[in-house]
């Protein structure tokens, strides 16, 4: 997983699609956008709809909690070498949305949705065509949840919530067990004076709206209870950063022991060059290359450093005269493309020094915790994009010897939030499975130490590449999801 420029700034922030083309959360304005919600893998719910405004348009946001990063698209067409970790969030976030929307669908997980409707009246003040039961719920801090409780003779079953937003500002819903606190639908960014639905599946239990209206203090409505002996729909409990900081520092942990390997291998790499063993800096290269593709979940944290250590050269020019372009990829151009040691030996000495600086600064360098799940996806997601394609290979072919290296990176991040998966992803046995299968296949290509370039693949072995990884991405999106902090005051 490379510094990469965008070959395409307008492909930089894809709007409605995952990295197979699936349709994900729209906007609408004037006529009713049906927008469905993420779910996780339990089934609770995710917008990837954001309302703007009280007409009811909509703007597709993050289902992990974030952005697009514009910045990184607009960096890329310059056509200069820059680090690919702002694509990673861009295109990470948008496509774990999408991806958690099709798996709801594809699972028939009735959760919650981002439906709009035009104007500004309740939803429910129009008779329903889509045959369900309907109820207008009031969204605010003084009536949150007002217009569902007994009077209205709750019942389990699918149904809808027609939400509006009666407050002064944007608010979260939730609908929650407010004893247990487990999570069974949301809605995000309800505009003031918007309406949404909340499309959800309800068993018997006790449930309650629990309104956060930005800069006031959480709001949990009445609590109702649903009667009879039907089983309870899935639900998560909600994540805070406080959760996510023990496996942060043990992720960080690991890559400060994963500093002293780089550092080894820089080191052999430039003492192979400096003597002028261009074989021993073949077999170095790869060796320290892949040391450094494990660390994919730190290459945000890592700043500049990331672009100087495995940045890519501008498509379409002379990899040799990109300016800037320096790092793993530029001493592989040139190894592999019959430039002299002599003409390496600057580059050796200069990706040496940022991977010494690097470990020098790790040390004082903070992850955010409410990215590392979404991490894991965008790994895949940038293996997927840049390694299987061959759009890295700047000689050596060994392409696959990096996709197994990221598999290994997410799984580093998986391994330290599995306590808290255990007991929020019901298809985590099924993640694990995923991940497997993509890295068997991926390590098959190896032989005797030699790799077989992407580009000598058959199709039908490129399609199984393409599937195996797709399904991965479709696995992890929800672990995304689930992660997505929440706040809980």
């Amino acid at each position: 997983m490379s510094a990469e420029p965008d070959p395409d700034p307008a492909a930089a922030a894809p709007s409605g699609s995952s990295p197979q083309s699936e349709p994900a959360a729209g906007s609408g304005g004037g006529e009713a956008a049906d927008t469905p919600s993420s779910a996780s893998p339990d089934g609770i719910a995710d917008p990837a709809a954001e309302a703007t405004d009280a007409t009811g348009t909509a703007e597709a946001t993050a289902a992990a909690g974030g952005t697009g990063d514009a910045p990184a698209a607009s960096a890329a067409s310059d056509g200069a070498p820059a680090a690919r970790r702002g694509l990673l969030r861009s295109r990470g976030v948008q496509a774990a949305a999408a991806a958690v929307v099709v798996a709801a669908v594809a699972a028939g997980a009735l959760v919650a949705s981002g439906r709009h409707t035009s104007g500004t009246g309740h939803p429910s003040a129009a008779a329903a065509s889509d045959g369900m039961r309907h109820t207008a719920v009031e969204i605010s801090p003084s009536n949150c949840g007002t217009g569902w409780d007994a009077s209205a003779a709750p019942r389990a079953g699918t149904q809808v919530f027609d939400l509006h937003n009666s407050g002064s500002s944007a608010s979260e819903v939730y609908l929650t067990d407010p004893h247990t606190g487990r999570l069974y639908a949301e809605v995000e960014g309800l505009a003031p004076g918007a309406d949404r639905q909340m499309l959800v599946d309800l068993g018997s239990g006790t449930y309650a709206f629990e309104c956060q209206q930005e800069d006031t203090d959480s709001v949990t409505g009445p609590s109702v209870k649903v009667p009879g002996h039907t089983p309870q729909g899935p639900s998560s409990l909600p994540v805070t950063v406080h959760d996510l900081i023990p496996p942060t520092l043990a992720y960080q942990k690991w890559i400060n022991g994963r500093m002293a390997d780089l550092t080894t291998e820089t080191g052999r790499l430039k003492a192979d060059i400096d003597r002028g063993d261009l074989s021993a800096a073949r077999r170095d290269w790869l060796s320290g290359h892949l040391v450094y593709e494990r660390m994919g979940a730190a290459y945000d944290t890592f700043g500049d450093a990331d672009g100087v250590i495995n940045g890519t050269a501008p498509l379409g020019g002379d990899p040799a005269e990109a300016d800037g372009f320096t790092g793993f990829h530029r001493i592989e151009y040139g190894l592999w493309h019959g430039e002299s040691a002599a003409s390496l030996r600057g580059q050796a000495q200069t990706l040496d020094k940022a991977a010494r600086d690097l470990r020098t600064t790790w040390t004082k360098q903070q992850m955010d915790p409410a990215n590392m799940a979404l991490r894991a996806h965008e790994i895949v997601e940038n293996t997927l994009q840049f390694e299987l394609t061959s759009r890295t290979d700047y000689g050596s072919g060994t392409n696959l010897a990096t996709a197994v290296a990221n598999l290994d990176g997410s799984r580093q991040i998986l391994d330290r939030l599995r306590p808290l998966l255990k007991t929020r992803d019901t298809n985590l046995a099924e993640l694990d499975a995923s991940l497997a299968r993509a890295r068997a296949y991926a390590a098959s290509f190896e032989h005797g130490g030699k790799w077989t370039p992407v580009d000598e693949l058959t199709r039908s072995q490129r399609e199984r590449l393409d599937a195996d990884f797709g399904d991965l991405l479709e696995q992890l999106a929800p672990v995304a999801a689930i992660f997505d902090v929440r706040r809980t005051a």
